[in-house]
Formats: structure tokens, sequence, C-alpha cells
């Protein structure tokens, strides 16, 4: 038997990975945090109005030119990129330029932001990062070996690990069982962005990856 998280996500997949184009996709309203970069490499902060998975519409100070390239970088969602499309009166609309892999995991993403209501997640609650009650892991790195280091904290998409082994940007890694790709490096260790998320309910400070 399927669980009721799975069951309750199946609609909400289907019409996302349905939708036909920007205008009939499935939208998802969720106010999430973030900031972006337009071409002449400034940065502004933004919050989400609501996303498909063909574009997001971002209250914005910074409005940008319609055409113009913009990288954005969403709380739970990551690294997004795409064009504006439209202006409106507190920001602007873009649309993405995503692969397949990205778009099946922004299409995961979405599905869970549409359903934490129905899954019993609070709105006011915030389940973007815990520190798990085990810390010391393994890493194995892409070259097969595998080394030891120490979970700084976990998110549904990522972890953040501190390591001794040097781990290029881009590189795979699987941490425990759970496999992510190297996203950000930092001193003493890396930030991993997991291939999959993390199921729901499994997401607690005793969570083994």
């Amino acid at each position: 038997m399927s669980s009721p998280a799975l069951a309750l996500r199946d609609p909400v997949l289907t019409n996302l990975r349905n939708a036909q184009d920007r205008r009939t996709s499935y939208r998802v309203q969720v106010a999430l945090s973030g900031r972006y970069m337009l071409e002449d490499k400034q940065e502004y902060h933004c919050t989400t109005i609501d996303m498909s998975l063909t574009g997001v519409s971002l209250k914005a100070s910074a409005q940008g030119v319609i055409g113009q390239r913009v990288i954005v970088y969403l709380d739970t969602i990551g690294r997004l990129e795409g064009r504006i499309t439209r202006h409106h009166w507190d920001g602007f609309a873009l649309e993405f330029n995503v692969p397949p892999a990205k778009r099946e995991r922004l299409a995961e993403q979405l599905t869970w932001l549409a359903n934490r209501a129905i899954l019993g997640i609070p709105e006011g609650r915030r389940y973007d990062r815990l520190i798990p009650k085990q810390q010391d892991a393994i890493v194995r790195l892409e070259s097969g070996r595998e080394v030891p280091c120490q979970i700084i904290d976990v998110s549904l998409s990522g972890a953040g690990i501190r390591v001794a082994a040097p781990m290029p940007m881009g590189s795979l890694a699987t941490l425990g069982n759970t496999t992510g790709r190297v996203v950000r490096q930092f001193d003493g260790g890396v930030a991993l962005q997991f291939v999959r998320l993390l199921p729901v309910e499994k997401f607690e400070a005793d969570i083994v990856l």
C-alpha cells in the first residue's frame, strides 16, 4: 500500500509533469526567499509569488530588462536560470531554462511545497535545515574512495559537510546512502545538493542518510 504522503503527491505531480507551456502549467503559490543576479552581476533579494515547472513570478526591487538572463537562488529549490518575460507592478516573471533532470527535480520540489499543508507541516515552521543527531558519516567520492566526514546540517535538498579530502565543484559524492553533487566549497568542507529530495516523513533529527 502506498503511503498517504505519496498518494497526496500524485495528482499534483501529474499536473506538473503534463504541463504543456507557461500559461497552462500548474502554478504553485509559494513565498520562498532568495536572491537573484542580473547580467551586470549585481545581486538583489527576492521572494517568489508563484512557480511552475516553466517559470516563476518574483517580487523584486530591480526589474531588469525583458529578455535579460537571470540567475536566481531560492530557499529549498536552489539555483535556477532563465530570462525575463514580463514585468509586473512588484517585480518580474522569469521563464526557466532548465535541463530535463533539473525539471524532474523541480517537479518533486513543487509537489512537496504544494502539499505541505495537507501533509501537516505548519506554514510558519521551517523545515529548511536541521542538525542530525548522528553527525559522523562516510562520504564516497566520485573516484570510489571513502573518507570520513562530519555533517554540519541537512535539508530536504542537500547537506553541508566538513571533510578533509578535496571534492571538486560539480563532482558526484554519496553521503551514507544518499547521492549528491558538490555545488559549493567553503573552508574545510562542501555543500552537496542531493540528486533526489529526501522523503518528508524521514526528515527528523534522527535521520540516517
